[in-house]
C-alpha cells in the first residue's frame, strides 16, 4: 500500500473537478478526500502501488472538458488504512494560486434537457452542469464555491441540492446549479421602466420580430438584440447608438444557419463552435441573406453562436440571425448593471429582458479571425479570461495597466500572468471607472498584491498616471513597441533575443517622438531600436487618423514636394480645408512627426479612393485588407538603406509608383494587394539585413497592423522561405491589448535583474 498527497495547480475549481475525482476514485478503489484550497485542487488518495500510480495518470489524462492542470506535485505520506473516498469542506488556508475558470458555453447535455418537455428544466433559460455555465463573470471570491458567486441569494432547492449530493450526478458540486423552481428568472420591462405582461420570454420574440430593439441580459453585460434581416431595424439601431458604420456581430442559432450567409471553413467552424464561443470574422457569401446594414462595405461579418440557454431559446426558430452587439454607446464599456443599463440605454432599447443573476465581473464578447491553421484574437475576452498564460520563468508580481486605446490591464503570479477582459478606451469616465474595478477585482480573485506597476512611457496616458499615482509601489515604465515586442516572446514561451517587426498607429517613442513602424532588437528586458519608417508629418495630430486624405496628402508632399499630381481621392474634401492643410504641412504646424505604419495603410487607402474619412479606428485599413487582389503579388519600388547606422524604410519611391498606377488605369484592387506584396518584400529584405548584422534569427510581429490577416500571412511565409524561426500572437492580441502582457513581463525581468541577450535599454524609463 501506498498513501500519497497530490497538489493540482490550475484550472480545476468550478469544472466538475472534484466530482470527477471523487468517481475515479470509487472507480479504482482509491481510498481518501479531495478538496478546494487556494492553490487548486488537494487530494490525498491511498491504494496498491500499482492502483495508485494509475489513479494519479488518470487525473491527467481523463480529466473533464473545461479542466487545465499546470502543475501536480505529490508526496509520500504514512498509511493510514482509510476506507472510503470523500469531497471534503473547502479550505483557504495556503498561499492564493488557484485560477478561476471562465465562463464556457452550455454543452450538449443540458441543451438536450433545454428541450425535452419531460425534463423538470425545460425551457429554462438558466440551466447549466460542471461542464458549462456562467464561472468568471459571477465569481465574488476563491475557493470557488456557491457562496463564493453571485448564486449566492439562490439556495437550492431539495431536487437540485440532491443532485449537487449526488456523486453519479452532472450537477454533482456545480456551484452554479438551479432550476425554475429555485433559480434565476426572467422579467420583460418596458423602456420606461413598467414590467410587461406575459412570458417575458415569448414577448420578446414577438417584439424583435416587429423590429424593435431589445436589450438582452447575458453572461458578461448586455446586448442589443434586432432581427439581423430586417434592413429598418438595423438602421434604427445604428442611428440610436451612433454608429454610423462599424460593423455589427450577430448570432446565429446554429452552424447550419452560419452557412446561408457566410463562409465557414473547417477551422473556422471548429472555432466557432468551441467552447469559448467567440465572434468570429467570416467571409460574406455572394448572396448574404442578412441585411447589408450589419456590416457595410465589408466583405466578412462578425459570427458567434449562442453561448447561453437564453440565447438558444431567443433563436429557437423565428430568426436566421439576430444582431448581439455590446449594449452601450460608441466608446462606453458594456453595461452590465441593472439600473446602469436602464439608465445608460435609454433612448436606445424598446425593451429590456432582464434576469435576477447579478453579473459580478463585465466582460464583454471576445472576437477572433483564423489566420492559416491558428486563431488569432482581436479581442480577448468573454471565453477566455480569466485563464492563466505561462511566462517561461517566476518573476515579482507586477500590476501592468497597459495603453489608452483598447486597454487590458495584468497581474503576474509567480510563472503565470492573468489578463484582465477587454475594457476598451480610456478615453472617458464610464471606461476609467471599469479600468479601476478590473484591478480590484483581478487583485481580489488572485488574492495577489503586486510588487510593482508597469505603464506606457506616453505621460498623457490615463493609465500612465494612474501607475504614477501608486506612491508605494515602484515604477517601471515600458516603451510601447518594446511591450508589444515581449508580448509576443512570451505568448510563444520565449525571452528573446530576436528582430521585431512592430507596426501599429502610433506608439510614444523612448526619444519622445511618435513611433509605430519600427524594427527593434531586443528580449523581454531590453531592446535596441534597429530600424523604422522614414519620418511624415501628421496634419492635425490625431485627426489624420479619423481623416486619411490627410495623410494621403502628407505623403504626396513627401513625395512630389509642391509640384502635387491631380488625384481625384481629394475631390470631397472642402478646397479651404484643403488648402489650409497644405500650409500647416508648410509651415511644420500641428503636423507632429511620426513613423507611422498604420498611417502608411491610411494614406494608401485614402489614395485607391478607398476612404477619404473614418467613422472607426482601423477602418481605412481594414476596408483596403479587403479590397486586396490576392493574386498581385509584384511589389512596387521602395526605399531601404542604413543611414546613421538605422536601416530606414522609405515609402515614397512606392507612393510614387502607385500614384502611377492610378493615373494608368490599374485596377484598385491589384493596387491593394501590391501594396500588401511591397510591405511584406520590405519585412523580409530589412530581417535579411538586421539578421547579418546582429546574428538573430528568429522574428517576432506585433502590432495593431498585424491583425491584417493578408499581411501577417505574405510576411511569415517570405520570411520562412528565408530561413526565419517566425512568431506570431494566437491567444494574445497583437494589438494593444497585448501591451499589458508584454509591460508585466519587461517590468518583471528588470526588477529581477536579469540581462538577457544583447540588446540594450533603448532609452526606456
Amino acid at each position: 500500500m501506498r498513501r500519497q498527497r497530490i497538489i493540482i495547480e490550475g484550472i480545476v475549481q468550478g469544472v466538475g473537478y472534484r466530482p470527477f475525482v471523487f468517481q475515479l476514485a470509487a472507480r479504482l478503489q482509491v481510498a481518501g478526500w479531495v478538496r478546494n484550497d487556494s492553490r487548486g485542487v488537494t487530494i490525498e488518495a491511498e491504494a496498491e502501488a500499482a492502483v495508485l500510480a494509475a489513479f494519479v495518470a488518470a487525473l491527467q489524462a481523463e480529466k473533464p472538458p473545461l479542466a487545465a492542470i499546470t502543475r501536480l506535485d505529490s508526496s509520500e505520506l504514512p498509511i493510514s488504512g482509510a476506507r472510503g473516498f470523500a469531497i471534503l469542506e473547502s479550505r483557504a488556508d495556503q498561499a492564493a494560486r488557484a485560477q478561476i475558470p471562465a465562463d464556457a458555453a452550455v454543452c450538449d447535455n443540458c441543451l438536450a434537457e433545454l428541450f425535452n418537455p419531460a425534463d423538470r428544466r425545460y425551457r429554462y433559460p438558466f440551466i447549466n452542469c460542471t461542464d458549462c455555465g456562467p464561472r468568471f463573470t459571477i465569481v465574488t471570491g476563491i475557493p470557488y464555491d456557491r457562496p463564493q458567486t453571485t448564486m449566492a441569494g439562490f439556495p437550492l432547492c431539495p431536487s437540485c441540492l440532491a443532485e449537487y449530493h449526488d456523486p453519479a450526478s452532472r450537477r454533482f458540486h456545480a456551484q452554479p446549479n438551479a432550476c425554475p423552481a429555485c433559480g434565476p428568472r426572467l422579467t420583460l420591462f418596458s423602456a420606461d421602466g413598467r414590467s410587461l405582461p406575459g412570458d417575458p420570454l415569448a414577448e420578446a420574440v414577438c417584439l424583435l420580430g416587429e423590429g424593435a430593439i431589445v436589450a438582452v441580459k447575458g453572461l458578461g453585460g448586455y446586448h442589443l438584440a434586432v432581427d439581423a434581416a430586417n434592413p429598418a431595424a438595423v438602421r434604427e439601431l445604428r442611428r440610436r447608438k451612433r454608429r454610423d458604420e462599424k460593423p455589427f456581430a450577430v448570432m446565429a442559432a446554429d452552424f447550419d444557419s452560419v452557412e446561408q450567409f457566410a463562409l465557414v471553413s473547417q477551422n473556422e467552424g471548429r472555432l466557432l463552435q468551441g467552447v469559448e464561443r467567440p465572434i468570429v470574422l467570416l467571409e460574406k457569401q455572394a448572396d448574404f441573406l442578412l441585411a447589408e446594414e450589419v456590416a457595410p462595405q465589408n466583405r466578412t461579418v462578425g459570427v458567434m453562436l449562442p453561448y447561453t440557454p437564453l440565447h438558444h431559446l431567443l433563436l429557437e426558430k423565428d430568426f436566421l440571425a439576430l444582431v448581439m452587439t455590446s449594449a452601450n454607446l460608441s466608446d462606453e464599456p458594456i453595461a452590465y448593471l441593472d439600473d446602469e443599463a436602464r439608465l445608460r440605454l435609454s433612448g436606445i432599447a424598446d425593451a429590456f429582458l432582464i434576469h435576477d443573476r447579478p453579473i459580478h465581473t463585465r466582460a464583454d464578447d471576445s472576437v477572433a479571425r483564423m489566420l492559416g491553421d491558428r486563431a488569432l484574437l482581436m479581442r480577448r475576452s468573454r471565453g477566455y479570461v480569466p485563464r492563466g498564460i505561462a511566462l517561461p520563468e517566476k518573476q515579482p508580481s507586477v500590476l501592468a495597466v497597459g495603453a489608452e486605446l483598447k486597454n487590458t490591464v495584468c497581474l503576474t503570479r509567480g510563472d503565470r500572468a492573468f489578463m484582465s477582459q477587454h475594457l476598451g478606451d480610456l478615453q472617458n469616465v464610464e471606461t476609467h471607472m471599469a479600468f479601476t474595478t478590473a484591478i480590484r477585482q483581478l487583485r481580489a480573485l488572485l488574492e495577489t498584491t503586486p510588487e510593482i506597476v508597469a505603464h506606457d512611457l506616453h505621460p498623457d496616458y490615463l493609465a500612465t498616471r494612474y501607475a504614477l499615482e501608486q506612491g508605494a509601489l515602484p515604477t517601471v515604465g515600458v516603451q510601447h513597441h518594446h511591450a508589444h515586442l515581449a508580448s509576443c516572446l512570451s505568448e510563444n514561451g520565449s525571452t528573446g533575443p530576436a528582430i521585431g517587426v512592430i507596426f501599429d498607429g502610433l506608439g510614444y517613442g523612448a526619444d519622445g517622438t511618435l513611433w509605430g513602424g519600427e524594427f527593434l532588437a531586443g528580449d523581454c528586458r531590453a531592446f535596441e531600436r534597429v530600424g523604422h519608417f522614414r519620418y511624415v508629418p501628421l496634419p492635425g495630430g490625431d485627426l489624420a487618423a479619423r481623416q486619411p486624405w490627410r495623410m494621403a496628402l502628407s505623403y504626396l508632399v513627401a513625395t512630389y514636394g509642391e509640384d502635387l499630381p491631380t488625384l481625384s481621392c481629394f475631390s470631397a474634401v472642402p478646397a479651404e480645408e484643403f488648402g489650409l492643410v497644405r500650409q500647416a504641412l508648410a509651415k511644420g504646424v500641428n503636423a507632429p512627426l511620426a513613423s507611422s505604419c498604420g498611417r502608411l495603410f491610411d494614406a494608401v487607402a485614402a489614395l485607391l479612393g478607398v476612404r477619404s474619412v473614418a467613422s472607426f479606428e482601423g477602418q481605412a485599413a481594414m476596408e483596403l485588407e479587403m479590397l486586396a487582389d490576392l493574386s498581385a503579388t509584384s511589389p512596387y519600388p521602395f526605399g531601404l538603406k542604413m543611414e546613421n547606422g538605422m536601416l530606414l524604410f522609405d515609402p515614397r519611391p512606392l507612393v510614387r509608383a502607385i500614384v502611377e498606377s492610378i493615373s494608368s488605369g490599374e485596377d484598385r484592387a491589384r493596387c491593394a494587394g501590391r501594396f500588401h506584396a511591397t510591405l511584406a518584400e520590405m519585412v523580409r529584405q530589412a530581417c535579411l539585413v538586421l539578421r547579418a548584422r546582429r546574428n538573430l534569427n528568429t522574428v517576432a510581429l506585433s502590432g495593431g497592423v498585424f491583425q491584417n490577416a493578408l499581411l501577417t500571412t505574405l510576411v511569415r511565409e517570405r520570411l520562412e522561405r528565408a530561413g526565419f524561426t517566425v512568431l506570431t500572437h494566437s491567444l494574445v492580441p497583437p494589438n494593444d491589448g497585448g501591451i499589458a502582457l508584454g509591460q508585466a513581463v519587461v517590468a518583471g525581468r528588470r526588477m529581477r535583474g536579469v540581462a538577457v541577450g544583447e540588446g540594450r535599454d533603448g532609452g526606456e524609463a
